[in-house]
């Protein structure tokens, strides 16, 4: 009796196994993976930027008798403040581009003047621009690119006599340069950037004839300044367009 009994347990435990092998087996599919949007820098954008420049002068004076004699160096920092536009394009993740820059500036300076103590020699930079080429390396919506063209500035160079005050000889011109910068932007938005930028400009020498014949400017009869400007600037701009195609959904 007991080896009977024995025997239909056995029995039932072994069909019991049968019949959970034959259920089907359900698996729980993971959850559908959601890539991040990417972000596409390509697009025409527009945006304003203010900051500060410093502008560094060196004056070299000829006066009636023909010899080039140094008149110091003096530097000026300032405020400036603008706009910009372009264009970019995205390839990958290395990112191209042209822009044009304009800015109102406020960089003036003034010294004793080396050739004759009694007058001050003053330059001043109010108004320069960029136009540039980049190119650039983009983490998603994080920008650092590198920049490199022309620049240009508006200056002015002023000869005051100290006991009067008088402006005895003044000269403006326009000078053409080269420009190189640094840059970084983050996109906070689809469309909205917002970065730092420094940029160094190259202006080489310009020779301001005065046309006065006044007596006590004859030292000044011509001057040859040399300048460098240094600028770093916080920008933002407006790109229009947004993200690039939607992200693709994993489907299970």
């Amino acid at each position: 009796m007991k080896k009977l009994l024995l025997s239909a347990v056995g029995l039932v435990a072994l069909s019991g196994s049968a019949m959970a092998a034959d259920l089907p087996v359900h698996y729980k599919a993971p959850p559908p993976v959601v890539p991040l949007p990417i972000y596409d820098w390509s697009g025409f954008y527009i945006g304003a930027n203010g900051g500060w420049g410093e502008s560094r002068n060196c004056l070299d004076a000829t006066p009636l008798a023909g010899l080039d004699v140094s008149d110091g160096c003096v530097s000026r920092s300032g405020g400036l403040l603008g706009g910009q536009f372009g264009y970019r394009w995205q390839s990958a993740q290395f990112v191209y581009g042209l822009e044009a820059q304009g800015d109102w500036a406020n960089l003036s300076g003034s010294h004793v003047s080396l050739v004759n103590p009694a007058f001050t020699t003053g330059v001043k930079v109010d108004g320069l621009g960029l136009f540039t080429g980049q190119i650039g390396y983009a983490w998603n919506n994080s920008l650092l690119y590198l920049k490199g063209g022309a620049a240009v500035t508006s200056n002015r160079l002023d000869i005051v006599q100290i006991a009067t005050g008088i402006d005895v000889a003044s000269a403006s011109s326009t000078r053409w340069g080269a420009a190189v910068g640094i840059g970084w932007e983050y996109g906070f938005t689809p469309n909205w950037s917002v970065g730092i930028e420094y940029d160094h400009l190259f202006m080489g020498n310009s020779n301001n004839s005065f046309s006065t014949i006044n007596p006590v400017a004859a030292a000044f009869l011509n001057d040859r300044i040399s300048q460098d400007v240094d600028m770093i600037a916080v920008r933002v701009n407006y790109r229009f367009g947004g993200y690039g195609a939607p992200p693709i959904v994993s489907k299970y």
